[in-house]
């Protein structure tokens, strides 16, 4: 008879502290949802970042309901809004900078965010961070 050991939670160690950028669509807040889940199963740090641009009408609204999100999981999550100084910098290098100064273990972004373009499979937000990223990336689709 085989000996089984009790599972060890590898995905704890790796993935302590994870950013989820949030632009107020609702792929994002689908995100968001598991990185929530995340959390509640490995006791993961999150820290959502909302990318103030033209695109987010209100970014009050939105970590307003960023904050709801959480708490009817009971998980407390830091916001923080970064505004982009155009044209030297975009949403994409906004993230980037983001990851590189913070060093996380993890970001969990959409394939596409707030793109009107149903045919696009990945956005340009999207791949420039899967391309320039230090660290892993949870692409939601």
């Amino acid at each position: 008879m085989s000996y089984y050991p009790e599972p060890t939670y590898i995905v704890s160690y790796l993935f302590r502290k994870i950013l989820i950028p949030v632009d107020g669509s609702a792929m994002s807040y689908r995100a968001l949802e598991v990185g929530l889940d995340f959390a509640s199963r490995y006791g993961s740090k999150i820290k959502v970042l909302v990318v103030e641009d033209q695109s987010i009408p209100n970014v009050d609204e939105v970590v307003k309901r960023v904050t709801e999100i959480s708490g009817k999981r009971g998980i407390s999550v830091e916001v923080k809004v970064k505004k982009p100084n155009y044209p030297d910098t975009s949403v994409a290098t906004a993230i980037v900078e983001e990851l590189l100064e913070e060093h996380y273990d993890l970001v969990i972004l959409t394939a596409r965010g707030r793109t009107l373009n149903p045919d696009l499979v990945i956005g340009s937000i999207a791949l420039s961070v899967v391309i320039n990223s230090n660290t892993s990336v949870f692409l939601i689709r």
